[in-house]
């Protein structure tokens, strides 16, 4: 009589798991975990993802010991995305051009690749929920000049949009991204006074806004929308709240509409991808369930 043995449930680890994990400080605030753990439970993976609270001080050290410690890789957010380029040994295109690392994968002989998928998940979003924008409409204006901006309008440029007009509170730190980005073949982006914001609309066909204006928490984003057509989409990276003001006004108006949400689920598939061999996809499901941890989302 043959017996037939009990099988434990998929959530358990066994030798042959699968581990990344995510490096900030600190890093309660991280979405990730939750994100990748969804998709580890529901393609029934044998592996895990694990938050690591790491000082700046220690991070080289913790970043650089994830071969030794059999990891597949991890990702990085905040304070470490740029400390983290100078830390691998070798970094894609997309990474260098926008200074800073979110995505690192351990390689076959045990060296460090770095990428940054801001863009991609931006980009992924945005032609998934405004389907009839295409990047050769016309121009694009990017509010803000953070890193967040840095990896959009790098995504911009790849994708062919015929001009981008970027405008920030401190002219300087934009005029820094078009210096790094614009080449004298290429000069597609160029600076403008925050004074100025509600008339480089005009003509436009895409309005981002990277700043924290918006925010819960933060002053509004004061903007007057009318030189802006009607046909322009109008995304916000901002999620808490979901629809902020900004996103309020131009749905009242008649345009399309993208939220910030979908940057951040869709930024996560590359990794996700590399690390524990699947393809993930973004689902209605899976937006609920991470938005069901994000206080004030809603």
């Amino acid at each position: 009589m043959s017996l037939t043995l009990p099988q434990p449930p998929r959530e358990t680890l066994t030798g042959k798991s699968l581990i990344a994990g995510v490096f900030g400080w600190p890093v309660t605030h991280s979405r990730s975990p939750r994100l990748h753990g969804y998709w580890l439970k529901h393609y029934g993976i044998d592996g895990a993802y694990i938050p690591f609270s790491t000082h700046p001080a220690q991070f080289e050290t913790a970043l650089r010991a994830l071969p030794a410690l059999g990891f597949r890789g991890a990702n990085v957010t905040l304070p470490h995305k740029e400390k983290a380029l100078a830390c691998i040994d070798q970094a894609t295109e997309r990474a260098r051009r926008i200074g800073a690392v979110n995505t690192v994968m351990v390689q076959e002989d045990g060296t460090l690749l770095g990428d940054n998928t801001d863009g991609f998940g931006f980009l992924e979003h945005l032609q998934a929920s405004a389907a009839n924008w295409r990047a050769g409409d016309g121009p694009a204006v990017v509010l803000g000049a953070g890193g967040a901006s840095r990896a959009i309008v790098v995504a911009l440029l790849d994708a062919g949009v015929p001009e981008i007009r970027l405008v920030n509170r401190t002219t300087r730190r934009a005029e820094e991204i078009a210096e790094a980005l614009n080449t004298a073949a290429d000069r597609r982006i160029t600076v403008h006074d925050w004074d100025h914001r509600a008339a480089i609309l005009d003509g436009g066909a895409l309005l981002v806004n990277t700043t924290q204006l918006g925010l819960a928490g933060q002053p509004a984003l004061e903007i007057d929308l009318a030189q802006l057509p009607v046909s322009a989409v109008v995304d916000d990276i901002v999620y808490v709240p979901m629809e902020t003001s900004l996103l309020a006004a131009a749905r009242k108006r008649g345009n399309a509409v993208v939220d910030g949400l979908g940057m951040l689920l869709h930024q996560a598939r590359p990794g996700f991808a590399a690390w524990f061999k699947v393809e993930p996809d973004v689902t209605p499901a899976l937006r609920d369930f991470v938005l069901a941890d994000i206080p004030g989302a809603k």
